[in-house]
Parts: C-alpha cells; structure tokens; sequence
C-alpha cells in the first residue's frame, strides 16, 4: 500500500433536537458551504476528547450550553469525500434539548435558528442531513 502524508483532522458535530421535532442548525460564516445551513460543531482541539469538543462547539456557536454527558454518540463520518478541504472525521452526537431553548449565533455562525424537521433546508453542507437522519432513526 502506497505511503500518504495527508492529516486527517477530527471535528464534532451536534444534533441538538427538540421532543416536537425541531432540529438546531447554523449559518455557516466561512468556506466551505458558506451561506449554507450545518450542524453546529468544529475542530477537536488536541488532547481534547470528541464529546467535549462537541459541547465546547455548540456553546461557541448557538450559546446553548449542555451538560457532556447528556450527549449521545450516534456515529462516526469518515468518508473520505465528506469535506472539500480534505480528510475530515467526524463523531456525531444527540442532545434532546428542552422546548422554547432560545439560541444565538456566535463565533463563526452568521445565524442559528431551529427548523423543523420536516421543513429542512433543501440542501445542508457537508454529510449533515446523513448525520440528521442518523439521529432521528435513533430517537424513535
């Protein structure tokens, strides 16, 4: 097998949902899938375990702070077309939030608004409707 050098980074993604099926998404502010609609989540900081990071990421960027262990893990992305900047993998987490939660956009998110599962964005960036999908097969 033929030797790589590519990094693979590791990021954290929350699905935050409501119990009346709303689910929590962003507005990304940067490339890739700028404008377009994601999960909130990030980067996983070195030294950092995957679920601290998600909740680290969620509060940056909605202000919606949840307790760690509250998340549950309902995946692992690692395609390796999954993100335009290169090999990204990414663990996916559930967090059932109380109804009326309000959330404000911060850090890199232009804007953070509860939608409707039902009503989704046409298209989400990256894998992000796989991962929503995921977290509603398993919160039934």
């Amino acid at each position: 097998m033929p030797e790589t050098n590519e990094t693979v980074q590791y990021t954290a993604d929350v699905v935050a949902l409501t119990r009346s099926g709303h689910v929590l998404l962003i507005e990304r502010g940067w490339p890739p899938f700028e404008g377009a609609w994601a999960l909130p989540g990030g980067y996983v900081e070195p030294g950092e375990a995957p679920f601290v990071a998600a909740a680290r990421e969620l509060a940056e960027e909605t202000g919606l702070d949840v307790p760690v262990g509250t998340l549950h893990q309902i995946g692992v992305w690692d395609q390796p077309d999954r993100d335009p900047r290169g090999a990204f993998v990414t663990f996916a987490y559930m967090a059932i939030v109380p109804e009326g939660t309000t959330v404000t956009a911060a850090d890199d998110a232009r804007d953070a608004r509860w939608w409707p599962l039902n009503a989704l964005p046409k298209q989400l960036a990256f894998d992000h409707a796989d991962i929503i999908r995921a977290a509603t097969a398993t919160n039934d």
